[in-house]
C-alpha cells in the first residue's frame, strides 16, 4: 500500500516540477542569449559588471556602499568591480561637495550610451520572447507567477 501512495504522490508532482523545469529552461535561455550579448558587445561585459552599471544608470551619484546595501553582494568583490569599471572607463568617481569623505559614481558618457545599447537589444529580446501573446495571457502569466513567489516567500 505505501509503494502505491508513493507512487501517487510521485505523479502529483511530476506536473509541479514541470513548471520549473520550463522555468529554469527559459531563464537558462535568456541568460545564455543574454550573455551572449554582453561578451559580443562592444565592451565584453560580464553579467555583473553588466549589473553594476545598471544599477549606477537608474542611481547616479550612489556610492560604493550604497550597491553593496542594494546587491547584498561582497564588499571586496564589488570593490574589484568598480575599480575595472573606473579603468576601462565606464564608471568615473566625484568627491561628494557635501561629505569629502565620500565618492559618488557615475556613468561616462560611453557608459551611459554602452548601457542604452544593451537595453534596447534587451527590450526586443523580451518582446520578441513573449510575441504572440495576447495582453490578457501576459497578465494572466504574470498573476500567475505572482502567485508562486508568494507560495515561494511564505515557505518558513
Amino acid at each position: 500500500m505505501r509503494k502505491s501512495l508513493d507512487h501517487v504522490n510521485q505523479m502529483a508532482d511530476e506536473p509541479a516540477e514541470q513548471v520549473f523545469d520550463a522555468i529554469h529552461s527559459l531563464m537558462h535561455l535568456y541568460r545564455a542569449q543574454r550573455h551572449n550579448d554582453l561578451r559580443d558587445g562592444p565592451r565584453d561585459l560580464s553579467h555583473m559588471e553588466h549589473k553594476v552599471l545598471g544599477f549606477f544608470a537608474r542611481h547616479p551619484g550612489s556610492t560604493q556602499s550604497d550597491l553593496a546595501v542594494h546587491s547584498g553582494r561582497d564588499k571586496g568583490q564589488l570593490a574589484r568591480l568598480v575599480a575595472s569599471l573606473k579603468a576601462r572607463g565606464l564608471l568615473e568617481a566625484r568627491v561628494d561637495e557635501l561629505d569629502r569623505r565620500n565618492v559618488r559614481l557615475h556613468l561616462t558618457t560611453e557608459a551611459q550610451a554602452v548601457h542604452q545599447a544593451l537595453q534596447r537589444h534587451e527590450r526586443r529580446m523580451v518582446n520578441a520572447a513573449v510575441a504572440g501573446l495576447s495582453e490578457e495571457e501576459r497578465g494572466q502569466l504574470l498573476e500567475l507567477l505572482g502567485r508562486i513567489r508568494l507560495n515561494l516567500e511564505s515557505q518558513p
